[in-house]
């Protein structure tokens, strides 16, 4: 039978509001990825003071998936590369 990962719960803050995150992931980690989405929303909200918390939240996702999904084609591109040099 698998072993369970243990649950860390760590606080963090996000724009300006405390969160309690519960995950596998070290404390430090889960501080890091804290830390890039309150820059992330920081950096949104400065080119749009307008936007409500929650139209800035949406926002911040809709940017950081679709960073994501660049990176993650990228990433299938250089497979499919290294797989052709290694034939």
């Amino acid at each position: 039978m698998a072993e369970e990962k243990k649950k860390n719960r760590t606080t963090v803050e996000i724009y300006g509001q405390r969160y309690v995150i519960a995950g596998t992931e070290s404390s430090s980690h889960i501080h890091l990825v804290a830390d890039k989405v309150d820059l992330k929303m920081r950096e949104i909200q400065s080119h749009n003071r307008f936007l409500d918390t929650k139209q800035l939240a949406v926002l911040t996702a809709v940017n950081t998936m679709n960073e994501y999904l660049k990176i993650k084609e990228e990433l299938k591109k250089l497979q499919q590369r290294i797989g052709k040099e290694e034939s």
